[in-house]
This record gives C-alpha cells, structure tokens and sequence, in this order.
C-alpha cells in the first residue's frame, strides 16, 4: 500500500531526482571518455566530476542574446522544463511513499509529460533564431510521433491492473511484473522516455545539422537549467517504469524504497549506456518506426493484455 506524504515529500522529491540526475550524467560522461580512450588518461573520478565542472562553468558564462528575442519565454523554457519533470514525478511511489496518490496518477503523469512539449517549443520559439526554430518544430513531430504509442503502453498498464492509480498497478505486480508479461509495452515505454527527452538516438531536435537545435542560441545559466530539464526528465521517466513494470518497490530483503532506487538506477544506467551506443535517428527515420512499428505493436500489446484480462474475470 502507497502512503501519500504530501508536502514533505514535495521539498525531497527535487533532492531525489537531482541526486539520480547528476549520477546518471556522470555516468553518461565516463562512457564518453571512455569512447573518446581518454578515460585511462583522466581517471574515473575526473569524468565523475564532469558534470559539476561542466555546471560551473555555465553558471559563470555570460549569457549571449539575439536580436528581437523574447525574453521571457527563452529563459521560461528551461523552468518549464525542469517543472514538467518534477511535477509528473509527483506520483511515482518509492518504496510505500509518494507525494500524491492519486485515483488518476497515470493521466497526471502523461499529461505532466506534454508541458515538455511547450517548453522545447517556447526555446526554439523564443529565440529569434531559424536553427532554433527548426528544432523546435523538430521536437512537436517528435513529440506527436512518440505520443501515441508512450499512451498506449500506459494504458495496457492501467488495464492489466485494472486501475489508473499507480499504486494498484503496483499491487497487481505481487505475483508477476508486467515486464514478464508486457514485454512490448515495457520496452516501448523506456524508448518513449528517450524520446520525451530527447536523448541520443532521439536528440534530432538538438542535432549538429542544425548547429543545436533549439538550444542553439542558449548560454550561461539558461543553457544549464534547460540542461538540467532534460536529466531529469529521463530520471522522471526511468523511475515511472518500475512502479509500472518492475513491480515498484516489491523485493525480499530490502526495504521497499531502497528497491525502488536499485530499480531505478538500473533503468537509468541502461538508458544511458543505449543512448551512447546509438546514433541520431534521421527524422523520417524516427516517424517510420514510430507510426509503422510502434503503434502497431503497442496496439497489439493492449489487445494481448486486455482478451488474458477478460479471460481472467470471466
């Protein structure tokens, strides 16, 4: 049973995710020197280190500004972005606690997720800049690609648990995690949260052909909070997936929450390592698989779950 701790756990719910944030791109920064062979050179603790030296260095940048841009909603966008991921982490149990529990948890999450829409959108937008625009629009046929099949998988969870609270979704794991059972949905979903953040191979809206995409013309402490937004969108995402399919905080021994992080963690670091080890998917290349491989299959998945559900009740 999830216990809803309100606004206690609303002032460590950032402290939670920043932590995993930071872990995971440090993480993210020994794998790249790793692939650069400089990892031997700098040492493990050096790459560790990275992200912090890398944020203050941002924080001590002079912000750069374009021509005619709109103040307000460049810099908005970053806070934006950080407040979609903190807001739909909201109901993500850890162990037998979250801030909220809600009857509609899954459709608070999802929805949380589509003010990452409007935040990229208001980067590109906000700018003044054509890269940046064009990055913006990147990311909303991203976003109206990846969509569909990351509500789909959500559902096919809500239904095998016969819920949209995430802690009956939980509960309905006791015997089985939906991973076992929903294989596709699983992997679909950690494909969808690369794609809500927009990490490598999903990273077209930030890619190099346009020299950075919506982030192009972003500097100094802008650069790092949209940054920052990004971390822990992919923190919010991977930890939603072990209530809705690693069976949350279940586990012998260990108490619930430290379950809940090892889980978490480990989706992290698979994330992470994935994201390294592919390239940018061209973005015709990125609807093709979405619109004709994914829906598809995350349909099928949802038929699946729904006729054993059926046969289970009747």
């Amino acid at each position: 049973m999830v216990e809803a701790i309100g606004w206690p756990g609303a002032f460590l719910l950032p402290v939670v995710l920043g932590v995993l944030a930071l872990a995971a791109a440090a993480f993210d920064a020994h794998l790249a020197a790793r692939a650069a062979g400089t990892s031997d050179t700098t040492g493990f603790s050096t790459a560790v280190t990275s992200p912090l030296r890398e944020t203050a260095g941002l924080l001590v940048q002079q912000r750069r500004r374009t021509l005619a841009a709109d103040t307000l909603l460049w810099r908005g966008a970053g806070v934006t972005l950080v407040a979609a991921a903190l807001l739909a982490s909201l109901v993500t149990p850890l162990g037998n606690w979250a801030v909220g529990d809600s009857a509609v948890g899954i459709v608070w999450f999802n929805a949380m997720e589509v003010v990452a829409w409007a935040a990229v959108w208001l980067a590109g937008w906000g700018g003044n800049s054509a890269y940046g625009l064009i990055g913006g629009y990147r990311f909303l046929a991203q976003g109206l690609a990846y969509e569909l099949p990351h509500m789909f998988v959500l559902t096919t969870a809500a239904i095998g648990a016969g819920s949209l609270r995430v802690s009956d979704i939980v509960t309905a794991q006791q015997n089985l995690w939906f991973a076992v059972w929903m294989p596709v949905a699983f992997v679909v979903f950690l494909i969808s949260v690369l794609m809500m953040a927009f990490f490598p191979p999903f990273d077209a809206p930030l890619g190099r052909d346009i020299a950075g995409g919506a982030a192009v013309e972003m500097s100094g402490a802008d650069r790092l909070v949209f940054g920052a937004g990004r971390w822990l969108l992919l923190v919010s995402g991977a930890a939603m997936s072990v209530p809705l399919f690693l069976g949350g905080g279940l586990g012998p021994v260990l108490p619930g929450w430290l379950w809940s992080l090892v889980k978490t963690v480990a989706v992290l670091a698979v994330l992470v390592w994935v994201s390294r080890r592919l390239p940018t998917i061209r973005m015709e290349r990125f609807e093709e698989l979405s619109w004709i491989v994914l829906i598809p299959l995350t349909l099928l998945q949802a038929l699946v779950v729904a006729v054993v559900v059926l046969a289970r009740t009747s």
